[in-house]
Parts: structure tokens; sequence; C-alpha cells
């Protein structure tokens, strides 16, 4: 008989799959040891879930046990879902081997892929583990791997961190979380107000013409060049991507001189609306490289950071709690709106398959750009156009009148269309598009089109 461990975190069908493979034999054939109530959960597509998870009776556990070979305390330890019973179990002992079919993430929580390359250092096979894992936990730091959610309808496991070690972050949260825990404040509400902060950003990070970190960390976890896809790894990507700045937000909102700041803005004992030019924002920027950030987060009005620095307001003004109904949430300075926790990517990549499956429904690439670039870049068409319409009609005069005319508007017409290329250009750069790909649709030279971006970005950074 073979004897076979389990990964710390993993779900038991994970476990039950392994011990298949180590014995040779078929996921089927060792399934059929126990009797099954209900059916394998599957996606809506009908692929079978990753995130499958099974519950099993006390019969069920013993049989478990037989096979494997592991100690009952291993597995207890080991195996989150160990000892779970259904309501559907009978309390009747015949002896039967039981089990249930459940979804992880309604059994226990969040679950992931587990990195192929740890178990296969102790036994020799790179076989798949789906385990059960917060976000934080996602970083394999000796393999320098990125595990991906399991409950998503698509084939990748994880994402090579190799070319972005500032994403091997794991050690950066450890000493966070020790924070949180010396200041009484769960970590995990503190990781999830943080990152429900940063995926805001991410979202309007399009309109962000400054911004050229997440764009080429994007690129590299896509192995070099998302391409034609980068909406699906813009997906995909998202939380391995943001998370060294949510480690830095996350810490941020932990210190005390910055709650201290956000009082100061506010006015202290003499209330007045937060400025966009606020300390606190200013050095958040700061804090995870952008200097140039702060006047955009203090604009968010609807966001979550915004809904922070009430509650720290809030809880400074009144010290005793404001009486209502919501009093209770006012106190909780970690609590996270529904409305501003960020999409799942399973949900996100059912979003993006319905849009794709959908004729002239696609990405909306336009709503993805600020207000004021589409603003900007329409007028700048406007005007062309305007130009050029004014040029009919206008052959009247001299030769050398109606020529002067002529090239006089269609320069000008150039000019306004020139602008608007550079806009659109630096637009989709921004949005993480491949300067070799903005580069072919303005059909001018990759070179050209760089260079113009920096220029354009330095007389942006000298106007601001």
């Amino acid at each position: 008989m073979f004897r076979l461990s389990p990964v710390s975190g993993e779900t038991t069908l994970s476990f039950l799959c392994r011990i298949a493979a180590r014995y040779g034999l078929e996921e089927k054939a060792l399934l059929s040891c126990w009797r099954w109530r209900g059916h394998r959960p599957q996606h809506d597509g009908g692929g079978l879930r990753a995130d499958a998870e099974v519950l099993l009776d006390a019969a069920g556990r013993r049989a478990l046990v037989g096979l494997s070979g592991a100690r009952d305390e291993t597995l207890v330890r080991a195996l989150p879902s160990w000892g779970r019973e259904d309501s559907s179990f009978t309390a009747v002992e015949d002896g039967v081997a039981r089990a249930v079919w459940r979804v992880g993430g309604a059994v226990v929580g969040p679950v992931a892929f587990g990195c192929r390359l740890c178990p296969a250092r102790r036994t020799g096979a790179g076989v798949r583990v789906v385990r059960y894992a917060q976000r934080w936990e996602r970083v394999c730091v000796r393999h320098g791997r990125w595990v991906l959610d399991a409950d998503a309808d698509q084939m990748l496991e994880h994402l090579d961190l190799r070319g972005v070690p500032e994403v091997v972050a794991q050690r950066r949260w450890s000493g966070v979380a020790r924070r949180a825990a010396r200041a009484g404040t769960d970590a995990g509400e503190v990781f999830a107000l943080a990152y429900a902060v940063v995926a805001r950003w991410w979202e309007g990070a399009y309109g962000w013409e400054r911004e050229e970190t997440w764009p080429r960390r994007l690129h590299q976890v896509a192995g070099g060049n998302a391409g034609i896809d980068l909406e699906w790894w813009r997906v995909v990507g998202r939380d391995a991507v943001i998370f060294p700045e949510v480690v830095t937000v996350a810490d941020a909102l932990l210190d005390p001189v910055m709650a201290q700041r956000v009082w100061a803005d506010s006015g202290g004992e003499h209330p007045r609306p937060l400025p966009a030019d606020g300390e606190f924002c200013r050095r958040l920027g700061e804090r995870v490289g952008r200097p140039w950030l702060g006047p955009l987060a203090a604009a968010d009005y609807g966001g979550p950071l915004l809904a922070w620095m009430g509650t720290v307001i809030r809880r400074r003004r009144h010290p005793e709690g404001r009486p209502g109904p919501y009093a209770r949430f006012d106190e909780n300075l970690w609590w996270v709106r529904q409305e501003h926790q960020p999409p799942s990517m399973a949900a996100q990549l059912r979003v993006l398959s319905k849009e794709k499956k959908t004729p002239g429904s696609g990405t909306n690439r336009r709503s993805t750009v600020s207000a004021e670039q589409r603003f900007l870049i329409e007028n700048l068409i406007g005007d062309a156009e305007e130009q050029l319409q004014q040029l009919r009609g206008a052959q009247s005069g001299t030769t050398a009148d109606v020529a002067q005319y002529l090239l006089q508007g269609l320069g000008r017409g150039l000019d306004s269309l020139d602008q608007a290329l550079l806009r659109i250009t630096a637009a989709a750069a921004n949005a993480g598009v491949p300067v070799d790909d903005v580069a072919r649709w303005a059909r001018l030279p990759a070179d050209a089109v760089t260079e113009a971006l920096k220029a354009y970005r330095d007389a942006d950074d000298q106007y601001r």
C-alpha cells in the first residue's frame, strides 16, 4: 500500500485525485468506493469545476484513511473540509462510505490551484493540486509563480513571476500581517480593503496617461506580450499585477501617521471638505510609486478609499459612536461595502465570454478611456472635420489665393488630426496595448511612436 500525505490546505477531492494517480487508477474507479449524493459541479459550458469539493461521512473518512495511509490527525490538520458533514448524511451506521458533492468556495473559502513543482519535489510527479488559499497566499516564492483561482473556466493554473520580482512580495505581506495583529486588527480585513482600493484603481488605469508600471507587468506575466488577448489577460493577471500595490496600501492604512493626515485634511475640529490636493492622498500616491496619483485618488468620491477616510474622520469626531442603523458599520474601519468588492476573475471571464459571443457587444474600450480624454479627442476630430468642410466652395479668386487658403485649411485640419492621433495612441499605450501594435495601427514606425509618446508625456508633466 502506498502512503500519501495531503498538501496543507488541499481540498479533499484534490487529495482523492492524487491518490488515484498514485495507484495508477482513473478518478472514476477510485471515487466508486463511496456512495455519492448529488452531481459533480460543472461550469455553465459543461466542463468540470476544478474547485469542486467532497464531504465525507464517518465511514467515508475511514475509507480515505485506509487508502492514503495517512494518520487521521494529519488529515484533520491538512484538509480544511475534513470532518465537515452534510445534513444529507443519515445517522445510520451501516458501514457504507458516503460522500456528497459541493463547491469548495461554499464549504471553506477561496480555492486556488497549487504549485505543481512543490509536491513534485517530494513525489517526483508534477500532478495538479487544488487548495484553499487567500489572495495573499498566492505567491510561490520558491518557484516564482502566482497560482490562479480554481473557480474560473479557464486552463491556466499559474502565472510566471520570474520577470516581475517585485510581485514576489509574500515576505512583505507577512510583515504587514504582523503589524495588523499587533494593532488588534484582522489582517484579512485590512487586505480586503486595500485590495478593493487598488482593484478600483486598476479599472480606472486606462485613463492614467503616466501609468507605465502595470502595463509592463501585465505583458511580462502574459509571457512577454498580451497581444490581441489584452482584455483576457487584464482579467486573469489583475491580482498578480496589483499585488505589490495592495501590500503597500494595506501597510499605509495601518499607519497611524496616515490616519492623522486624513484628520488634518478634513480640518480636524473645524470641518471642511476633503481637498483634491490633500496630504493623505498625496503621500499615498508617493508610497505606491506614483506621485501624480494623489488628486486622482482624492477625486474618486464613490470608492472604498474615500469611504475609509470618512470612517476615520467620523470615529475621531464621534468616539462614542453614532446612533442609528449604520452605527455598527461606521465603527468598523475595515468594512468593505458590497458595491466596493472587486468582481472575481470567474465573473469577469463570464462577462467577457458573453460579450465575445454577442455580435456588436465586444469589450467597449471607449468606456475605459477617461471622459476628459474622450472629450479632447472628439473635439480635435471635430475641428479637423470643420476645417475640411470650410474648404468646400472656396475656389474663387486668383489661383494663388485659392491655393494658399486650401493649404492653410488643410494644414490646420492635419494638425488637429495629428493631435487626435497622438492622444489616441497615448490612450492605447496606457491601456497596455504593445507599442508595436499601436505603431501598426497608426501606420507609423515603432521608434517614432515611442519618441512621440515620450515627448507627449514630458509635455504633459511640464504642463501639470
